[in-house]
């Protein structure tokens, strides 16, 4: 192994000690964060929408990323909004890497007072104008904040899957 390799492993290991250290609840929180970029580093906030979902939830999605982007397609579908499964995750990864209490405190929304967040980084006017019915009002909530962002998107872009870059 060569010394740079050993000097990523020591420091990762290191930084796994410490989280094991600090409690299983800052481990996982901070997993999702470790070899993130840009806004995807965000600190989290909670939501009382995105901390008491349950495994399963009642429209019978897990809650997990893979099942807030199923629930967010099914209600995309009902509502004629573009999109696709993979254009979701690959957005998703980009800007929280699947973080859903992630907020961006450092960038020129933020310096305005209205920093973006949740799963795919949208500021609050953006959510309340692009909103969807039928879901949560809180832009924490993953599938709200998926399906708000996908409806931003294709009004602006035509689809989230035209979404290559922060938008």
């Amino acid at each position: 192994m060569s010394a740079a390799a050993q000097h990523r492993r020591t420091r990762t290991s290191r930084l796994m000690r410490t989280l094991a250290v600090a409690g299983t609840g800052a481990a996982v929180l901070a997993m999702p964060l470790i070899g993130a970029t840009s806004a995807s580093a965000a600190t989290s906030t909670p939501s009382p929408a995105a901390t008491t979902r349950s495994l399963v939830n009642a429209s019978g999605y897990t809650n997990t990323l893979d099942g807030w982007i199923r629930e967010s397609l099914s209600i995309m579908a009902q509502k004629s909004i573009p999109g696709s499964y993979n254009g979701i995750y690959r957005n998703v990864m980009r800007e929280s890497s699947g973080n859903p209490l992630a907020i961006n405190n450092w960038d020129s929304n933020a310096a305005a007072g209205i920093p973006s967040k949740g799963l795919l980084q949208v500021i609050d006017p953006t959510f309340r104008a692009y909103h969807v019915t039928g879901t949560a009002l809180d832009p924490y909530d993953p599938v709200a904040n998926i399906t708000a962002a996908c409806n931003y998107a294709a009004a602006r872009y035509g689809s989230i899957d035209n979404v290559h870059s922060a938008y």
